[in-house]
């Protein structure tokens, strides 16, 4: 077993908020043209010292953490022999509220069996097995030890200061979040004549809580095509997040997705979730996940005015659970080394090929792959 050791705390910090926006009727997004968003670098609004209706005090509790092992095994032995073979598995990186060392991992009979990381910094286990390799060898492990704490809401104060242009990159489209002429005319429907980046973002969160549903229907975690969800407005998590990433950018407002797995069971395969994050001068990241309050909703079988839905919304404002250990970010993924044909979507699966035609990352039996989660003993 191979393994890369590291041990770094990250720091901590938090996040939370509701208020209400009234619903709006958005058409379907059928103009191909992606456009950039307001410039970070244009002088921003002067803010109102506390936005009237936005949560922005922070929350003060006794933060919960969840410290445990995730493993990923692989076994390809299935597929005919004579066929070249290739997997990437996500692995976990510091960032903030999560800290990871003891990554591990073993591929005894692989060709290539590398760590390695993509174009924005996203870390990967490569392996790769030659075509003459005896199919019943085509297994690997890998492993890391997560240290995640929950993110609480920090007391986020919009100082209206213009945004460095190291931002840029999170206002503008991808494939399937385009930042195109229905996104944009959407978006400032929504917003209305708020000024602040804090107050849009706030008000396009409440709009996607009001407005979207969870879908369970939707395979995975969904594809994140805002075009087409801001018609259907239902979806799961990726498809609820990416709006809210897409609408933000449309205003003006740097926001960018986060892929991981939850880690609230042994076996976690299947457990992949995606929630986001916006940037607000003065305060930085702060979290949120619409997606989280919309499923709370559904399983709970709440009204979208129920106590219980306005304390999700809260929570989810600025806060993040524990239960969560991110593995990549960002759209149009290009893994490394380059994978057969089209970027990705999202690098939140197992990734593999045979013979250069992509494995089916939603049918992990098929594929085959397995996750699970060991908590550390108290």
């Amino acid at each position: 077993m191979e393994s890369i050791s590291r041990r770094h705390f990250g720091k901590l910090a938090a996040a939370s908020a509701a208020s209400a926006v009234a619903a709006v009727a958005l058409a379907g997004c059928t103009s191909p043209k992606t456009q950039p968003a307001a410039s970070s670098t244009q002088p921003a609004a002067q803010p109102a010292a506390a936005p009237a209706g936005v949560p922005v005090a922070a929350k003060v509790a006794d933060a919960k953490r969840v410290v445990g092992t995730v493993t990923t095994t692989v076994n390809l032995s299935s597929y005919p022999a004579g066929q070249a073979a290739r997997v990437w598995l996500p692995i976990a990186r510091d960032f903030d509220y999560q800290a990871i060392d003891t990554i591990q991992f073993s591929a005894p009979s692989a060709k290539v069996a590398e760590v390695n990381q993509d174009a924005e910094g996203n870390k990967m286990l490569y392996v790769e097995w030659a075509a003459d390799a005896d199919p019943a060898s085509r297994t690997v492990e890998m492993s890391f030890h997560a240290n995640r704490v929950e993110r609480q809401r920090p007391n986020i104060v919009d100082d209206g200061k213009a945004l460095p242009s190291s931002l840029d990159a999170f206002l503008t489209g991808s494939k399937l979040v385009p930042i195109n002429d229905q996104v944009v005319e959407a978006a400032k429907e929504i917003v209305g004549d708020r000024q602040s980046g804090l107050e849009k973002a706030y008000a396009i969160y409440q709009w996607i809580i009001e407005n979207m549903n969870r879908d369970e229907g939707v395979e995975g975690c969904g594809q994140g095509d805002v075009c087409a969800l801001l018609s259907t407005k239902s979806g799961k998590c990726t498809d609820i997040n990416s709006v809210f990433v897409g609408l933000c950018r449309a205003v003006g407002v740097p926001a960018r997705e986060q892929f991981g797995v939850r880690m609230n069971a042994d076996k976690i395969t299947g457990n992949q979730h995606c929630w986001c994050e916006f940037y607000v001068s003065g305060t930085g990241w702060v979290s949120a996940d619409a997606a989280d309050v919309l499923k709370a909703v559904l399983k709970g079988g709440w009204t979208k005015d129920a106590p219980e839905t306005k304390e999700k919304a809260d929570f989810f404002w600025g806060s993040l659970d524990a239960q969560r250990v991110q593995l990549s970010f960002g759209r149009d993924v290009t893994l490394a080394p380059a994978h057969t044909g089209e970027p990705l979507n999202y690098f939140g699966y197992p990734y593999g090929e045979v013979d250069g035609s992509a494995l089916d990352y939603y049918d992990p039996e098929n594929f085959s792959y397995a996750m699970t989660f060991k908590a550390d003993e108290a």
